[in-house]
């Protein structure tokens, strides 16, 4: 799969607002749905006393979210036009999973929220654009939904609109798009629609086809965080030494000189290695094998880097952080964090501030972050931690916190700035 040809997606708003709708829609216009799949759903639609088939039954896979008709956990749907692949994550519009929407949206590159003509912005439709923004996606594509229900009233789709903008000028995002749809009847997803003359732009799936992305990774900054050291030590293969992992940015080519964190020995690339073969460079988001000309010392969670395009490791970070579980978050916390293949254990130092979703409001005051709440904290860490800022780098400038007790992942957290470089 070309990786130049992939958007990931993740669709986003509040319940009711017809992402799974929109979705089925987007499979079934595009010819992505096998007989099976569609005999299944229109039986259980027919079985419901629906007179047309619920699209929305091919996200909906769990039976609770059928039963309740809402969607619970992060779907995954894929499918392909004659110009691109894509990626669907279909993210949960109730207030209780939206740590769920923050998985979903967390590798995306563009984010489509969804509106309900009737309703307008809710305070969903405003969290989960603002977790977009806090996450680095560099599109958003508002697809006010249910047009058909207030009539294609343009002044109704102007008044979300107006409201809109406002709200996203005050967030970190430069590519925000509005398109009126009906994800039931299908206008302006796929094909134009009929019914809206004075919308002059194209539909929801030429804008995603034509969308440019690849600019979006960084491939100045060089970062290879090792996932893995492979060392099969048979006869076969008794000199064999390769380094597998994500290229996290930059270009790798052999022959490149390159450094590894934290030892800081110096070497250069002798070959890149793939599942298909040897290959003369390595790019975001690629899975390779580098095999390096020297027998340096190198460990999962060490980073390979430029020589002169070097992280600082540090102890102390500052960041923002979305909490994903029902126990507050206090300072003086103690917890594991993992930042790319590296691991240690932190300490909550300060929780700087509270973020108001909807207000954008910093409330210095606040001693806890509760279920969902998303604020600014500083770490402490055990060992020190190659990081970048997560404007700079998405993958080195990301990390999880997990609780040590019950190895659950608590929250999810977006590096601002690295505190205390370690000398």
């Amino acid at each position: 799969m070309s990786t130049t040809s992939l958007v990931r997606i993740a669709t986003a708003g509040s319940v009711d607002d017809g992402k799974s709708t929109l979705i089925g829609r987007l499979l079934f216009d595009s010819k992505e749905i096998l007989a099976d799949q569609l005999a299944h759903i229109a039986d259980v639609s027919a079985r419901r006393g629906l007179d047309t088939v619920d699209l929305a039954l091919l996200t909906d896979g769990l039976r609770a979210e059928r039963e309740q008709g809402i969607t619970i956990d992060v779907a995954y749907r894929y499918f392909a036009t004659s110009r691109r692949k894509f990626i669907l994550a279909d993210s949960p519009g109730h207030v209780q999973y939206t740590r769920n929407m923050v998985t979903g949206a967390s590798t995306a590159d563009v984010a489509i929220v969804l509106v309900d003509a009737r309703e307008g912005p809710t305070e969903q439709s405003r969290r989960h654009t603002f977790i977009a923004s806090l996450l680095g996606l560099r599109h958003v594509v508002f697809a006010v939904n249910k047009m058909d229900l207030v009539d294609w009233d343009e002044a109704a789709y102007d008044r979300i609109v107006d409201e809109l903008t406002d709200f996203t000028a005050r967030l970190d995002l430069r590519d925000v798009t509005f398109i009126p749809i009906s994800a039931l009847n299908g206008d302006n997803v796929v094909e134009r629609g009929e019914n809206s003359k004075w919308y002059g732009g194209p539909p929801l799936l030429w804008h995603l086809e034509h969308l440019h992305v690849a600019s979006d990774r960084n491939l100045i900054d060089v970062r290879f965080p090792v996932q893995w050291v492979i060392r099969p030590q048979t006869d076969e293969h008794h000199d064999y030494r390769g380094y597998a992992g994500q290229v996290a940015g930059g270009v790798l080519k052999p022959g490149d000189e390159v450094l590894v964190l934290p030892s800081g020995r110096s070497t250069t690339i002798a070959r890149i290695e793939t599942f298909d073969g040897d290959i003369e460079e390595a790019f975001p988001p690629m899975s390779v094998i580098l095999h390096l000309a020297d027998d340096v010392d190198v460990s999962r969670g060490d980073l390979i880097c430029r020589p002169h395009n070097r992280p600082d490791p540090v102890r102390e970070i500052d960041a923002m952080v979305c909490w994903m579980t029902e126990a507050p978050l206090r300072a003086g916390a103690k917890l594991a964090i993992k930042q790319t293949t590296r691991t240690a254990r932190v300490v909550v130092d300060e929780l700087r501030y509270r973020l108001d979703v909807n207000t954008l409001h910093r409330d210095l005051a606040a001693d806890c972050l509760g279920l969902n709440d998303i604020g600014r904290v500083k770490l402490r860490t055990s060992a020190p931690m190659i990081v970048d800022t997560y404007t700079r780098n998405r993958a080195t400038g990301s990390f999880i916190l997990i609780d040590e007790a019950t190895n659950d992942t608590v929250a999810g957290g977006m590096i601002v700035d690295r505190d205390a470089p370690q000398s």
